[in-house]
């Protein structure tokens, strides 16, 4: 799908809140309110827009821990790396994965209660997944930037 600058404005502004009505919307970048729900219902039907979520503070629900994790992987068997990704994405505390070059093979961000909570989740995926060769953890000991805004240049076609 080709992005327009008014489809470009309308992503800068839903990316950074969601709720805001297509009136206003409309009313900033001058367009009716019907036209901003058509172009955003046609975003999210191209999967431009893939989910709207509410950003929750991890620390503010107990889970004040935030380890990035580098896994290695001991053999690059498709079978054996579709098994990891699925476990992946299902484990509730990783929160993002990203499958890297370099020294390791995915980079984990997992939220946790404790260190034992943490130690619970690299024992499952240890113990769940053979292929596991090895991981390193870091502790984030603070965040300076999370999120998941894409940049957005409304002059671009």
């Amino acid at each position: 799908m080709d992005l327009d600058k008014l489809d470009r404005r309308i992503l800068a502004i839903v990316q950074n809140d969601t709720r805001r009505p297509a009136e206003l919307i409309g009313a900033e970048i001058g367009l009716s309110a019907s036209a901003v729900q058509r172009r955003i219902a046609r975003m999210r039907e191209e999967a431009i827009i893939t989910a709207e979520v509410a950003v929750v503070d991890p620390k503010s629900v107990g889970h004040p821990l935030t380890m990035i994790v580098d896994v290695e992987v001991e053999r690059e068997r498709p079978e054996l790396l579709a098994s990891l990704k699925q476990w992946i994405a299902t484990e509730p505390l990783i929160q993002e994965a990203w499958y890297v070059t370099g020294a390791g093979d995915y980079v984990l961000i997992v939220v946790a209660r404790d260190v034992e909570d943490f130690e619970a989740v690299m024992q499952r995926m240890v113990t769940q997944n053979a292929n596991v060769r090895r991981f390193q953890t870091r502790v984030a000991l603070g965040t300076l930037k999370r999120g998941l805004l894409v940049p957005m240049d409304p002059s671009a076609d």
